[in-house]
């Protein structure tokens, strides 16, 4: 049996968090988890729904203790909590909100004891443990459950934290605007931080002013790990940013621009992360500076015809990716978007993805995606939809705009005008969100 620590950090008062009231210590952090481990049901698994970020950290660290699974959906609508009780049906909820999140048995964090002294240890995990179960987005259909060991896991945001160059004698503190029971946010907010001798911030910021207190709350170096949504949401809201030494993104395509943009007002570089719920985090680069991926140490990618599987590294069976990767190097590849966005319309080919990036690059366009119904209209022919925030513009204008760009056939009917897409905190637009948006439009039109 293989072990591995709880966390890398060796010194008892080694700052392992910074909440509202300040510093937490790796020995008061340990104390909290042995208290909170004593009080978790009997039950294996536990959802885990505090929304404040160390609360989390210490409820995830109690359940790996007392040998629970935590479940992480990065989204528990109603529906998702369905699916978790089926699937774990011993499962309950610790939360941090006087409100009832689910409707699932609740355990209420606890106000914590003061720290008394004793003996200090790290606890010794079992690399082999099953610690989590995280579940994708559903951008592109049903939530699915993938299991996640503690070797694996530590492997993986040990490999992270050599990328961005957090492996260093100065601790960083790392402010996130993606939560926790997402896979990036679990990993690169509460594990490479466990692991890299670095500390977490309790913070979970959305909008910018909060982004720029939680920044400001916490001691240098600084690393922001946000989405392109969030760290355009900043840069728009043109205020003063306190000093940012590393930005990492993550979840969603982010354009040449804004990646220049962000490195200029945050003066700082940015690296982008690459990854899936299925492999983790598998690579990286900047974003300024190459196209090119960089693999994980160990990480290799097999491609067999139009399939292309990673393996190798902290990857512990070879699986089949869901995007269009171009091996370049042994250690470096070229990404083209999802194979889910590719669509074929009179033997011609395009992503929505880059159908997206096109209808969001035109003058007046806030936002917008495309969409590709499930079915043919009734004359058998695919059309593509898209919906769109613009409040200065109208449909003419907008497809007279995308005519400038694309083919025809690719041109959306129907467009949709929006206030605002139903995007998720992590910047990701679920497919049946766009479905519904358009299902309700078709109700009013028949009604």
């Amino acid at each position: 049996m293989s072990l591995v620590p709880l966390v890398a950090h060796v010194s008892p008062d080694s700052i392992i968090a910074w909440r509202a009231d300040g510093a937490v210590t790796l020995r008061q952090f340990l104390a909290e988890v042995r208290q909170l481990a004593a009080l978790l049901p009997a039950g294996g698994h536990l959802l885990n729904m505090c929304g404040d970020r160390y609360r989390f950290s210490v409820g995830l660290a109690a359940a790996i203790v007392a040998g629970k699974v935590s479940l992480l959906p990065s989204a528990p609508t109603p529906e998702v909590v369905r699916q978790i009780k089926a699937f774990a049906p011993d499962v309950f909820c610790l939360t941090d909100s006087d409100l009832r999140p689910v409707d699932l048995p609740q355990l209420r964090y606890p106000a914590m004891a003061t720290t008394r002294a004793g003996a200090f240890e790290v606890p010794q995990i079992d690399s082999q443990q099953r610690i989590a179960v995280v579940f994708t987005s559903g951008s592109t259909g049903i939530p699915q459950p993938h299991p996640k060991t503690w070797g694996a896991l530590v492997a993986c945001v040990q490999a992270e934290a050599l990328h961005l160059g957090l492996l260093q004698d100065t601790p960083s503190t790392i402010i996130g605007t993606v939560p926790p029971q997402h896979m990036y946010g679990f990993e690169s907010t509460v594990l490479m931080a466990w692991h890299s001798g670095n500390a977490l911030s309790h913070a979970q910021p959305f909008y910018p002013a909060d982004i720029c207190a939680a920044l400001a709350a916490v001691p240098t170096p600084r690393v922001l790990v946000s989405s392109p949504v969030h760290l355009r949401a900043l840069l728009d809201a043109g205020m003063a940013l306190p000093e940012i030494a590393l930005v990492v993104c993550a979840t969603a395509p982010l354009s040449a621009q804004l990646a220049q943009d962000v490195e200029a007002r945050c003066h700082a570089p940015l690296m982008e992360i690459y990854g899936s719920t299925e492999t983790g985090q598998i690579a990286s680069r900047r974003s300024t500076q190459t196209a090119e991926w960089l693999l994980f140490p160990g990480v290799r990618l097999m491609v067999e015809g139009d399939c292309v599987r990673a393996c190798g590294g902290h990857i512990e069976s070879a699986i089949t990716m869901n995007d269009v990767l171009e091996p370049v190097t042994d250690e470096r590849f070229l990404l083209h978007g999802r194979i889910a966005d590719l669509v074929n319309i009179a033997g011609k080919r395009h992503s929505l993805a880059s159908l997206d990036h096109l209808l969001k690059s035109i003058p007046g366009v806030v936002d917008g995606a495309f969409y590709m119904p499930d079915e043919a209209d009734d004359a058998h022919i695919v059309r593509l939809a898209a919906c769109v925030v613009a409040p200065d513009m109208d449909a003419p204008h907008l497809l007279a705009a995308l005519r400038q760009h694309i083919d025809p056939v690719f041109l959306p009917r129907p467009l949709l005008f929006v206030d605002a897409l139903p995007r998720n905190r992590t910047g990701k637009l679920p497919r049946a969100a766009l479905q519904a948006l358009f299902q309700a439009r078709s109700a009013r039109k028949s009604a």
